[in-house]
C-alpha cells in the first residue's frame, strides 16, 4: 500500500462527490460509508493492522477513515434525496467532511512516518512502500 496514493484517493472523493451533484447522480450510499471497502480500508484492517497495528497511531488512522466514510456517506444520502444545496455546503471547508479530510491526510502522514522511524523490519517495510 502507497500511504500516499491513500491520501491522494481519499481527497479525490471531493471532487466526485461534486460531480455526483452536478449531475444528479445517485450513489451507493452503503458503500460509501463502509470504511472497509476501499482499498485503503481493506489494507488498513489486513495487512496494515498485522504491519503496524502495534503503533498508536495505526488506531487513530482506523478511527479518522472511519469518521471520513461516515461524512462521505452523509453527502451521498443528501445527494440521493436531491438535496444539492445542502451537499453542497457539506462539501465546504471547516464543515465535518472538511475536517475529517484533513484529519485523515495528517493522520496517514503520521502513520507512514511512524512506521518508517519504527524499528527492525517494519521501517525496512515502510521505507518500501512510501
Amino acid at each position: 500500500m502507497h500511504l500516499g496514493n491513500a491520501i491522494a484517493t481519499h481527497e479525490e472523493w471531493k471532487t466526485a462527490l461534486r460531480n455526483a451533484i452536478a449531475g444528479s447522480a445517485t450513489l451507493d450510499v452503503v458503500t460509501i460509508s463502509a470504511d472497509n471497502r476501499c482499498e485503503f480500508g481493506q489494507w488498513l484492517y489486513g495487512e496494515g493492522k498485522r504491519l503496524f497495528g502495534e503503533l498508536p497511531i495505526h488506531a487513530h488512522c482506523v478511527e479518522t477513515h472511519r469518521l471520513f466514510h461516515v461524512e462521505a456517506g452523509k453527502i451521498a444520502e443528501a445527494i440521493n434525496v436531491r438535496n444539492f444545496v445542502d451537499a453542497n455546503g457539506m462539501l465546504a471547508s471547516n464543515t465535518p467532511f472538511s475536517k475529517t479530510s484533513s484529519a485523515l491526510a495528517d493522520s496517514i502522514l503520521q502513520l507512514r512516518q511512524e512506521a518508517v522511524t519504527s524499528p527492525g523490519i517494519i521501517s525496512l517495510i515502510a521505507k518500501l512502500s512510501v
